[in-house]
């Protein structure tokens, strides 16, 4: 089991592109089945907090693609498009 603290501390790391995406700051949970839907990367806030913050970054569950003890990584593409289907590396 992982506990939600200790998901928030690894790097969110794309594997398309092998960017750090920052650390998770929220989840989705659908409160029907239990499930966790999706993670939620903050958007960080610009120029020390100046002139707004970035947008979220939404990652479905289904696009999480290794859980490791530093990592996670995760399929995402662009600032606002998912793969929802795997595809090759």
């Amino acid at each position: 089991m992982v506990k939600i603290s200790e998901f928030q501390i690894k790097d969110v790391v794309n594997v398309s592109d092998g960017k750090r995406l920052g650390n998770i700051g929220d989840i989705e949970i659908n409160l029907t089945t239990g499930k966790i839907e999706a993670v939620i990367i903050s958007g960080g806030g610009r120029v020390l907090g100046f002139f707004g913050k970035d947008e979220d970054i939404i990652i479905p569950w289904k696009n999480i693609l290794k859980i490791g003890h530093d990592v996670i990584l995760v399929r995402y593409k662009g600032s606002t498009e998912l793969i929802g289907e795997q595809t090759e590396v």
